[in-house]
């Protein structure tokens, strides 16, 4: 049954959420937390106003969003824009339900005594929670030319945004991923263990590598999401943070409610069943076998966990760098590696899933930059793990990620990559070990063991700087 607020009761919220009306500042939850290195990204897409677009924050719930939005308020703040220009609607809030985006700018501009001709920034935080959203905001972009949107998603939302088409043109979208090994690092100050010196193939150097490698763990098992990587508190019981606020409402609320999904058991048994495999090779024919849900079912699922940003699919090529004609058999990766330690238990050095988390948590740095042009390689008698695809759809390099010393101590054992490399005129080629760092020339290709967390740390930290 609907409820009727007063007008006076949603102004009430409106100034509630907006603080900075009267004190010029944000509220001190959030302005002491660290920024974000993703702040200095997004930021120029909030002042962006030559291009008439919504901007639209989207990613995996608990990343972030929300403190990145107020930390682009105080920052609009400092950089001298008046704070009555700036409003922060938070659409989860009950008092906003049923009231459109229209009559929700009206009412701010309405209260602050504000004109459509001044320049403005609105702010709709979790807006999924409003029925046809893109329609609404696509019309206010068209109609405010002054206004400034800046919307936040979680998946539900950036599901609805992939597919319709409805903000052709009128949005711009920014994904925030989990948390890199390097923010990290930087969130916890655990960054004083890396030196700010990079050799010229881009890998920083290490002050303590066993330090760092502890350091590593702890990425692996709680690191993807800033709340969990500061607080010891939810670190103690990490699978009732991550899976009541994070897995349960994408796989019991958001997932289903856009998708009509009647059976949530049989999607929450198949995430499990990926997350515990994180890293290795699948079919449908053998996920099917494995869980009893038909293969066109599982296809579906797979789509849109993937959209909801929990897993990432990977594809075969074979010896040569070529793709199958049929794509029988692929890899999926955890988005964010702490999403296992959650589900089963936190993991050690010496675990015997070490060696895929590893994996995980390399694969889930690159996901901030090119994830589509990775690939893994497998034929009749051999595997390389990542192999990268330049335009050309050629191989320009490829890695074997590994938590182990056992190659870089007997490296003719690597004939798999060998081949591999020769087959394709590879010059260069990574390994990850746990703290062996060397380079080894053989046949006139140049084999680079790197420790996995030094390696895994500049890939994140490499790639936001590149952006």
């Amino acid at each position: 049954m609907a409820i009727n607020f007063s007008k006076e009761q949603v102004i009430n919220r409106l100034l509630f959420e907006n603080p900075w009306w009267q004190s010029n500042k944000i509220d001190s939850f959030y302005s002491k937390m660290k920024r974000r290195e993703y702040f200095r990204l997004i930021f120029p897409l909030i002042t962006e106003r030559k291009i008439k677009r919504a901007l639209i924050l989207m990613g995996p719930r608990r990343v972030g969003k929300t403190v990145l939005l107020f930390h682009s308020i105080e920052q609009l703040i400092e950089n001298g824009v008046n704070p009555k220009n700036i409003c922060y609607f938070s659409i989860e809030t009950p008092l906003y339900n049923g009231i459109a985006l229209e009559e929700l700018l009206n009412l701010f501009l309405k209260n602050n005594k504000k004109s459509t001709s001044e320049e403005t920034y609105v702010y709709f935080d979790e807006i999924q929670y409003l029925k046809d959203w893109e329609l609404h905001l696509k019309s206010l972009v068209d109609s405010y030319h002054n206004v400034k949107f800046i919307v936040s998603g979680s998946a539900a939302a950036a599901l609805k945004l992939k597919s319709q088409e409805s903000g052709a043109g009128r949005f711009t979208e920014f994904i925030l991923p989990p948390l890199t090994f390097h923010e990290f690092l930087s969130l916890t100050e655990k960054e004083i263990s890396i030196e700010n010196v990079r050799n010229k193939e881009g890998l920083y150097k290490v002050k303590n590598i066993d330090e760092l490698n502890e350091d590593f763990i702890k990425y692996i098992n709680f690191g993807g999401y800033p709340e969990l990587s500061l607080s010891e508190a939810i670190q103690s019981n990490p699978e009732r943070y991550i899976r009541n606020d994070i897995i349960d409402k994408v796989l019991m609320r958001d997932l289903p409610s856009l998708y009509g999904i009647n059976d949530i058991q049989e999607l929450n048994s198949l995430f499990t069943y990926i997350a515990y495999n994180s890293g290795n090779e699948m079919s449908l024919e053998g996920i099917s076998k494995s869980s009893g849900v038909a293969k066109n079912t599982i296809k579906k699922y797979i789509t849109y966990l993937e959209a909801a940003f929990l897993i990432k699919v990977i594809h075969r090529i074979d010896q040569n760098g070529k793709n199958f004609k049929r794509a029988n058999f692929f890899k999926i990766y955890l988005t964010n590696p702490s999403l296992r330690s959650a589900l089963f238990s936190p993991i050690k050095k010496d675990d015997e899933f070490m060696g895929n988390m590893v994996e995980t948590a390399i694969f889930s740095q690159w996901q901030h930059s090119f994830e589509d042009s990775l690939f893994y390689a497998r034929w009749n008698t051999g595997e390389v793990d990542l192999v990268y695809l330049n335009n050309k759809l050629k191989p320009d390099w490829c890695a074997e990620i590994k938590w182990s010393n056992r190659f870089a101590e007997n490296p003719n054992e690597l004939k798999n990559l060998f081949s591999f490399c020769q087959k394709n005129n590879l010059s260069f080629s990574i390994i990850t070990t746990i703290n062996i760092d060397k380079k080894v020339n053989i046949d006139n290709i140049n084999y680079q063991f790197w420790p996995a967390s030094q390696y895994c740390y500049s890939v994140g930290k490499n790639l936001i700087e590149g952006k």
